[in-house]
């Protein structure tokens, strides 16, 4: 790219624009994907990079200024200028009248027509334009002021930064809704459920915090939405709600396409039923309808109550419910240690989607349920994307149900639970070793920034811990020794699911796939779908008549799966759905040399079906391989091990700043381990430092103090750093690694770069700081002494360090400071 001419850059620049806004209008306009999200980025990151190399060539509206990169520590509270208002609600037809009675009554007419769009579950947003620019976005608040916003969401892809065309007004306010996709939703969702994390609750609350996110950059990457509903100003030339909406779609806003304008209140319970069901096909959560009388004049007639107008209401849909049986309750461990029981259920159809799983929370409502096995249960889906039970149905419980018991010890490790007073959850307080509290720390040590051990993602890391091989971070450097046993290791923990008692289960799906041959994944996978709504032991026994459908091995492929039924009737176990126990499929291929009830034992201490054959040492045929294979996810491959390893050999060239960041004690961030390492220049000197000496140095407070405190008390902490640098690792600074002093212009000065340098790469300019004794920090604060301020520096930035009074020097004044 470095020898590209400016002809072909703009060419090509064109071309990366016109390709990457056909992309962001299907995705955000008509919701579907032509290419990955990879491929995606790969063209954006071209157009970057091409935009960085010829800064003339950037377009105001080009995709790349969408990307964020703003850090935002306080949001400011902003005042409306026109009050942002609430609507009245109704959930009848009845009441619709009623209101549409007010109406006439109030013209003295019945010559009016309605605006009808549906009510999204989104966040309100204003959006204030000054000359064809996006100056200011502000939440709602109180309605009266709300949360000035502006950095995050100029990252929002289908919101217009700048107008172009006639007839624009000198300044105008869009109001609108910004929302989550489902699919994003789910996409977060699933990779938080992958790493054991708490599950978010739903795409409304979600969206809401991330427009609160500090760092706008990370806004990006969530893919927000909005649609616009509403124009505001003194010279918008329109008398008419559905002109205005024009308008709007004219200017470029995103306007849902739901909206109609109906000519009387029966048009409008038509088009409420029209959506009852239809609205479950849309990219984003709907509760309801909204309808407006369509003309301005009208509205001012009709004016306002306190605190809503009478010319508008919102209908909502009341919540979906629908009745399930209670198959058994699961038990998931998050990051922190949390416990959150999740009831597993008979499919049912709820709100356009097959319903399996609902959120318990805690023990307490599992209480207040009065949950019986196999209870039949109503379920509710309304706002929340992981349905919650309601209500038990009592007259239908058996006379031998035992009432749900709240597990006593982590399913994950064993460890006693706790719970805190005035505290809802139950918590591991395995800190050291629980799986899924370890996987956090273990994250965070390999990463980028820390130790930048390559080839180590999430599920790599959670196999190793999973299947014993790694606890602390210093068990990383000892896998060398355990490369043979790496081989073959099972990676995808997706495929898995353990009982309320701890006992492995593995999917339907690669449980039909082991004990059958001649049949693909894929096409059980479509039989899966196709079968979605039944029970499970009705899935196993409508699957003889797919395999006749196939014509594979149709003998042998039958007698396997009524082989199966017959172990997992003898087997007593917890109800999953999509889930079977490990040890009835692995009954099928190694019954002959080790019983049911021993293989069911094992199941309960291991966490795959690849340490559950190396537990036993099986003398395997190579038909038992081979289908012990199919059953497994994906494995460990010598490739894999050999980066993996070459990965943490490498790190131990890291630095001591790096080393103690890695370690992960709680409040040292990159900036203070790196002020740490230099000041006191090995570990042994930060453990024997007393609370005078850590208080001396800039950024350090008394709770940071507690914090090193207590890492260093903790044996096991000390006994890890032993080992860590048994393995060679630096936990002394290097002559090299400090920066060269090069003069004493920013001695004892605080110093922030923002924005684009023309002299300067991000990391040269932090150099050149340290080089003339500054510190750099990350964001604005009262801490801070001086910014260098590049090219399009954040204005939101600007404006809070103009208040704080924080001095502003440019890059060339920056520059001559240093040559000097």
């Amino acid at each position: 790219m470095s020898t590209i001419s400016k002809p072909e850059a703009q060419k090509r620049i064109a071309e990366l624009t016109a390709t990457i806004n056909h992309h962001n209008q299907l995705y955000y306009q008509e919701d579907h994907s032509e290419i990955s999200d990879f491929e995606f980025d790969q063209l954006l990151e071209e157009l970057i990079k091409l935009e960085e190399q010829f800064p003339d060539l950037r377009d105001k509206n080009s995709p790349t200024q969408h990307v964020g990169g703003t850090i935002t520590k306080e949001f400011e509270t902003v005042q409306h200028e026109t009050r942002m208002l609430s609507l009245g609600n109704t959930y009848s037809k009845e009441e619709l009248i009623a209101f549409d009675e007010r109406v006439a009554k109030g013209l003295g007419h019945r010559e009016y027509s309605y605006f009808c769009e549906l009510k999204f579950d989104g966040v309100a947003i204003s959006l204030v334009y000054e000359n064809g620019e996006l100056i200011r976005a502000v939440t709602r608040g109180d309605g009266y002021k709300g949360d000035d916003v502006t950095a995050n969401v100029k990252t929002i892809k289908n919101i217009p930064l700048y107008l172009a065309g006639n007839n624009i007004p000198d300044k105008f306010e869009v109001r609108g809704e910004i929302f989550l996709p489902v699919k994003e939703f789910e996409k977060i969702n699933a990779e938080k459920d992958a790493k054991g994390e708490a599950l978010l609750a739903n795409p409304r609350n979600t969206a809401s915090g991330t427009l609160k996110m500090q760092d706008s950059g990370i806004v990006a990457k969530r893919r927000l939405n909005c649609y616009f509903y509403q124009l505001l100003g003194d010279e918008i030339g329109v008398d008419q709600h559905d002109h205005a909406i024009q308008l709007l779609e004219k200017w470029g806003f995103n306007i849902s396409p739901t909206y109609k304008n109906c000519t009387d209140i029966n048009s409008v319970v038509e088009y409420i039923e029209s959506w009852r069901e239809e609205r479950h096909t849309l990219p984003l959560d709907t509760d309801g309808v909204v309808l407006k009388v369509n003309d301005y004049g009208q509205r001012e007639e009709l004016g306002f109550t306190a605190k809503i107008p009478r010319w508008a209401i919102a209908y909502k849909y009341k919540a979906e419910s629908a009745e399930s049986e209670l198959m058994s309750v699961t038990y998931q461990v998050g990051r922190t240690g949390a416990i959150t029981p999740v009831a597993n259920l008979s499919p049912v159809l709820l709100a356009g989607t097959t319903v399996k799983r609902a959120s318990l929370h805690n023990a307490n409502e599992i209480k207040r349920l009065d949950l019986h096995n196999g209870d039949v249960v109503f379920v509710e889906k309304g706002g929340e994307i992981i349905p919650k039970i309601t209500a038990v149905a009592v007259e239908k419980r058996k006379s031998d149900a035992k009432p749900i018991t709240y597990i006593t010890h982590c399913p994950e490790c064993g460890t006693e639970l706790e719970r805190k007073e005035g505290e809802a959850k139950h918590f591991c307080p395995n800190t050291s070793s629980c799986p899924p509290q370890v996987l956090g720390r273990i994250e965070h040590f390999v990463h980028k920034r820390a130790m930048d051990i390559d080839s180590m993602g999430t599920e790599r890391i959670r196999a190793l811990i999973n299947q014993g091989y790694v606890e602390h971070p210093a068990d990383l450097y000892e896998l060398e020794g355990e490369k043979d046993h790496l081989l073959g290791l099972e990676i995808n923990a997706d495929q898995y699911e353990k009982s309320s008692d701890g006992y492995l289960f593995v999917s339907l799906k690669k449980a039909l796939f082991a004990i059958t041959e001649g049949i693909s994944l894929s096409a059980i996978d479509q039989y899966l779908a196709k079968t979605e709504t039944l029970e499970q032991h009705q899935k196993l026994q409508q699957f003889a008549a797919f395999i006749e459908e196939q014509n594979k091995k149709v003998a042998l492929n039958t007698a396997s799966v009524h082989k199966l039924l017959e172990i997992i009737q003898r087997l007593p176990h917890d109800q999953i759905e999509d889930f079977l126990p490990v040890s009835a499929v692995l009954s099928m291929f190694v019954g002959n040399q080790v019983s049911l009830e021993e293989l069911h034992q094992i199941s309960q201490k291991k966490n795959t079906v690849h340490d559950i054959v190396l537990a036993f040492d099986f003398g395997l045929v190579r038909e038992q391989e081979d289908k012990i294979k199919r059953l497994k996810g994906n494995t460990f491959q010598e490739g894999v091990i050999s980066n993996m390893l070459s990965g943490i050999e490498a790190s131990k060239e890291q630095p001591f700043e790096k080393v103690l960041f890695a370690l992960g004690i709680r409040n040292i961030g990159e900036n203070t381990a790196q002020l740490l390492a230099r000041h006191f220049k090995n570990i042994h000197n930060l453990q024997q430092a007393d609370t005078e000496q850590l208080l001396e140095i800039n950024g350090v407070g008394e709770t940071l103090v507690h914090s090193i405190r207590e890492f260093f008390d903790q044996k096991e902490n000390q006994a890890n750093i032993q080992r860590l640098k048994d393995h060679g690792l630096h936990f002394e600074i290097k002559e090299d690694d400090l920066p060269t002093v090069k003069g004493n212009a920013l001695e004892g000065l605080k110093v922030l770069a923002s924005g684009k340098f023309e002299h300067f790469k991000r990391d040269e300019v932090i150099e050149a700081i340290a080089a003339q004794g500054g510190t750099y920090l990350k964001s604005v604060s009262k801490n801070l002494d001086l910014i260098i301020e590049g090219a399009d520096m954040g204005p939101s930035k600007k404006e809070k360090a103009e208040k704080l009074g924080i001095k502003m020097i440019s890059e060339n004044e920056f520059l001559s400071m240093i040559t000097d």
